[in-house]
């Protein structure tokens, strides 16, 4: 029968017919994370009343949040047992947390009126402490260590300071009975009479030293009495100081059959004690193989249903070679798998474990990809040695060999990769995406696990799907060894790649003037072309890497070769981001500066469109056409004006002396129309001050006034209706506010066709220039 139980937080949880302090601390475990706030003195009284040690404690300490350190705490607990989990509600959370307890103790109290066994619950061990040890004093106290002044540096003396002692006769009836049924367990006493004595007795009590009745009988081997304490309920979870369950107790003596009643009866296998061991643990220390082996089937039957590390994984993962050997002598699966799909070996290896993993290898462990994976990552030699050994050659499949391979690679790992392939690897087999291990260590630059692959006859002329060479990936990564190594042993220095690029294209777009060299001593053709026309030199000045260029010039690069585009290297140069030297060096190499491209423009058009004012000022001082216009009639200074480039606006006019302001385009716009319609008021009065017409009109008959008055351009429309106002009025034209385009519109007309606040408030602007509106 299950019981609904409410909580003081008004969930609801379900739990059994009785529900000890371990059952309480799973149905309020979340009011207890949040609830205890000093947890560093719930820790002092843990310590003190022997449930935690002082090395647990610091380690729970180190914890970051108070709600992960309490939740470190209730873990603990639970894997300890019944009486570690009473002990903690009373005296710990009693003293360090009084009104979480008493919110506890309410809850349980709740749970006591429909279950009349109180005995077998937390509420009745609670009872049973206030009134034997709480008197009005101690009460006084409790609430005293609650508040912020307490004592904070001894507060479990203070607690104990205060409980009176109780006379001898009062604990005197309890006492010599559990001392009877526990002498009787010690000399093994009649069954019979050990029944009657025990009949009227609560089998979960302690005898005065913390000794349970069923631990006790584990520790002196007594099978019926055992049997018997079952049969009566005794608690299997109880501990005693060291952590130890009866079950503890009897697989350190050996006591296989009680341990296997223990484990039927249903006692946990996997319970820690304070050191943090299990039963099988310290059976295996005392060489006891019998019991080792009942806890290896009761494993093996819990095996679908189980969360825990199997006993085999602990023991690799601690380096217990002994306990390994015992565990699977006594029929352990040696490539078992846990909850992540890891075998013993996995663990053994990934720590370094040498003699355990030679335990499991002995023993016919399988070296999967996982494990040899991890080895390699480990990168220790013991470890390396053991799983590449002759003996175990046998064990390693072709994929976890080929996995091992690449692995290896990518560790740079020479000497795993020579083991690997004298045991039988496939030097040149492929992963999923088409590497080989040298198409790999060339594109990673791994020049040692490069040199072992050639040595070891792997495939030089191995390619990619997309046709990349290990000539081309060694070049991308930037190794001078590897690309040595290939150009020695023949490789082709011309070899194509993608978009029949050969490497020389690759150490130019990656700026390798080192690997230049390399492969124009070797034979590489400077102008070699690639799918999209273009030459190395196209590619170094197209990303601006000025000694690729230089290395390129000397090895007598072409600088009028044209790509598909039809534009040269100084087009590219000028147009670059990178190095602005890039342009002076193809100059001074006699480039073209009025080579045309195929809209026909130049690179003094390319600089302007980018606003590379370096670029402009060089090819101007080397004679560029400053008024070249493209194939829509439009010169530097019209792309210049449109992209807001004032300091490129300001070189041109400069240097060609303000010729070419009233050029225009294939629309018959001036530079001037262009920086109105983009709304660059700067580029404006630049142009304007240096005596661009200001009413001049396109092929439209729009002004520059209707340029900016369609665009919205507020500041461009103030700039030009103000102009020529104040003292300069004789030396510069007035904008015409009249002017009309070829439909008859005014820019006012124009204005108010637009639809934005910006429109608006250029109307406004203009009405009131023309004393429409105040």
């Amino acid at each position: 029968m299950l019981n609904i139980l409410k909580g003081f937080d008004g969930q609801v949880a379900s739990t059994g017919t009785n529900p000890y302090a371990v059952d309480v601390i799973r149905a309020k475990r979340r009011d207890l994370v949040h609830g205890i706030s000093h947890t560093e003195d719930l820790l002092d009284l843990l310590v003190t009343e022997g449930v935690m040690t002082a090395a647990k404690r610091s380690v729970v300490l180190t914890i970051r949040t108070r709600q992960e350190q309490n939740s470190r705490i209730l873990d603990f607990l639970e894997a300890r047992g019944e009486r570690a989990c009473r002990k903690f509600f009373h005296p710990c959370l009693l003293l360090s947390e009084p009104d979480l307890y008493q919110q506890i103790k309410t809850y349980v109290g709740a749970v006591n009126e429909r279950i009349r066994d109180t005995k077998r619950q937390l509420i009745g061990y609670l009872l049973e402490r206030e009134q034997d040890r709480m008197d009005d004093r101690f009460v006084t106290q409790k609430t005293l260590f609650a508040t912020k002044g307490r004592n904070k540096s001894s507060p479990v003396e203070e607690y104990r300071s205060t409980v009176p002692l109780l006379k001898p006769e009062e604990h005197k009836p309890a006492q010599v009975k559990a001392e009877n049924l526990t002498n009787m367990i010690a000399t093994d006493g009649e069954l019979v009479l050990l029944e009657e004595q025990s009949e009227n007795t609560d089998v979960k009590t302690v005898n005065p030293s913390d000794e349970s009745l069923l631990l006790e009988a584990a520790e002196y081997g007594h099978l019926s009495i055992i049997q018997h304490l079952i049969h009566k309920g005794a608690r299997l979870d109880l501990q005693d100081n060291k952590g130890h369950t009866a079950l503890h107790r009897a697989a350190s003596n050996g006591n296989t059959e009680i341990a296997r009643a223990l484990i039927e009866a249903g006692a946990p296998i996997y319970t820690l004690d304070l050191q943090d061991k299990t039963p099988v643990h310290l059976a295996g220390e005392n060489e006891h193989l019998n019991s080792v082996g009942v806890f290896v089937k009761e494993e093996a039957k819990q095996a679908e249903s189980n969360t825990q590390d199997m006993f085999l994984h602990m023991a690799a993962r601690e380096d217990n070679w002994r306990l390994a050997e015992l565990l699977l002598q006594s029929g352990a699966a040696v490539d078992s798998r846990n909850k992540h799909e890891k075998t013993a070996l996995f663990y053994a290896v990934s720590r370094n474990n040498v003699k355990t993993a030679n335990v499991l290898l002995n023993a016919g462990a399988e070296v999967d990809c996982d494990v040899i994976n991890e080895a390699i990552k480990l990168n220790e030699d013991s470890v390396l040695n053991l799983l590449l050994g002759e003996s175990f050659h046998l064990s390693l499949s072709e994929e976890a060999l080929g996995t091992a391979l690449f692995s290896a690679v990518k560790q740079n790992h020479d000497g795993v990769l020579t083991a690997l392939i004298d045991r039988g690897a496939n030097v040149n087999m492929l992963d999923k995406q088409g590497y080989s291990p040298l198409l790999l260590a060339a594109e990673l630059g791994h020049a040692e696990a490069f040199r072992v692959l050639a040595a070891k006859q792997a495939k030089l002329d191995a390619t990619l799907s997309d046709s990349s060479s290990a000539l081309h990936l060694a070049v991308h990564s930037g190794s001078v060894p590897i690309v040595q190594t290939l150009l020695e042993k023949g490789l082709d220095p011309n070899i194509t790649g993608p978009k029949a690029q050969t490497p020389l294209h690759l150490a130019a777009q990656c700026n390798r003037p080192e690997l230049v060299d390399l492969l124009l001593r070797a034979g590489g053709q400077v102008n070699a072309v690639s799918q999209d026309g273009l030459t190395p030199l196209h590619i170094a000045s197209q990303r601006g890497h000025a000694d690729t260029v230089t290395q390129l010039l000397k090895g007598k690069a072409d600088p009028g070769v044209t790509d598909r585009l039809g534009r040269t290297p100084l087009h590219w140069a000028a147009s670059s981001q990178g190095e602005s030297c890039v342009v002076d060096l193809l100059l001074s190499a006699k480039a073209n500066p009025n080579a045309t491209d195929n809209e026909k423009k130049t690179a003094l058009h390319l600089a302007a469109v980018e606003g590379r004012v370096g670029a402009v000022t060089s090819l101007l001082s080397h004679k560029a056409k400053g008024a070249a216009k493209d194939m829509d009639g439009s010169t530097p200074l019209h792309y210049a004006a449109a992209g807001r480039h004032g300091n490129v606006v300001s070189a041109l006019l400069r240097l060609l002396d303000n010729k070419g302001i009233e050029e225009r385009n294939a629309w018959r716009k001036t530079p001037l129309h262009a920086a109105a319609e983009r709304g660059h008021d700067g580029v404006v009065v630049q142009l304007l001050e240096a005596g661009a017409k200001i009413n001049s009109t396109d092929h439209s008959k729009d002004t520059p006034l209707h340029c900016a008055a369609r665009g919205g351009h507020q500041e461009v429309v103030k700039r030009l209706i103000n102009w020529g106002q104040g003292g300069l009025t004789g030396r510069r034209k007035k904008v015409n506010l009249q002017a009309t385009n070829n439909v008859g519109k005014t820019a006012l007309q124009v204005a108010e066709s637009g639809d934005t606040p910006e429109h608006e408030s250029i109307v406004t602007l203009l009405m009131k220039k023309m004393l429409l509106i105040k």
